[in-house]
């Protein structure tokens, strides 16, 4: 679990493809403010995607990336000097700066446009998979790169969500440097995916065709309706 409050930004230092099973072994070097308390098997989120320690010394970490991971995130086009934001798994003592962030990317995101408001820069993202758009409400929140950022507005029919950098975020993530094209990973606030099943369990039947749990409270309401005027 996460916070989405990107702790520094490391950079690739080396990559080795493996051929036999498709995965990929990245080492991300400038990263020694988070290593400090690091041990092998421990979770980082490298642009929110949560992957395992397999090494590390003072500066650099190795993680293991499955071929699944890079299909679905922008892992696999990451290059060496790529820069990606980092974060550790949280701990007892951590301040929920951010929100809930499991660090399981939904999809990927292209950017469309990129408008400055004063100091502040606004970004548009256009999701792959259109239908994580359900989740993305306006003032809520939405994990960019394992970023937790605010959605400032969000238009379904033309297929894209804003959110707003203010210059200090600017300085502590990598989107400030993306360019219009480049691509983002998402993760959509759970929260709504919770409550979205949580909903649908009121009007689904049962696997054995049983009535929905809604119908069952109607259904009684009436009969002790009916049992009352009697």
């Amino acid at each position: 679990m996460f916070t989405g409050i990107v702790e520094t930004i490391g950079v690739v230092s080396e990559l080795n493809h493996q051929s036999e099973d498709g995965g990929t072994t990245l080492t991300i070097s400038n990263a020694s403010s988070i290593l400090s308390d690091c041990t092998l098997g421990d979770s980082i989120s490298i642009n929110g995607t949560c992957l395992t320690v397999t090494w590390f010394d003072k500066t650099s970490f190795k993680v293991g990336v499955a071929p699944e991971t890079l299909r679905r995130t922008n892992l696999g086009s990451l290059k060496k000097h790529s820069n990606v934001n980092l974060e550790r798994a949280v701990s007892a003592s951590t301040r929920m700066g951010g929100h809930f962030v499991q660090g399981h990317v939904d999809t990927v995101a292209m950017i469309l446009k990129i408008e400055p408001d004063g100091n502040a820069l606004t970004f548009r993202f256009r999701p792959k998979d259109r239908a994580v758009l359900r989740y993305i409400v306006e003032k809520g929140y939405v994990t960019l790169d394992g970023a937790s950022l605010t959605i400032t507005k969000v238009d379904d029919a033309g297929w894209w969500w804003e959110v707003m950098l203010i210059s200090y975020t600017q300085e502590k993530v990598i989107i400030a440097s993306k360019k219009v094209g480049d691509e983002v990973n998402v993760e959509v606030d759970q929260i709504g995916k919770y409550v979205e099943k949580a909903v649908e369990g009121y009007f689904a039947k049962g696997s054995g065709g049983e009535p929905a749990i809604l119908e069952k409270m109607v259904d009684r309401m009436v009969e002790r309706r009916l049992q009352a005027t009697k």
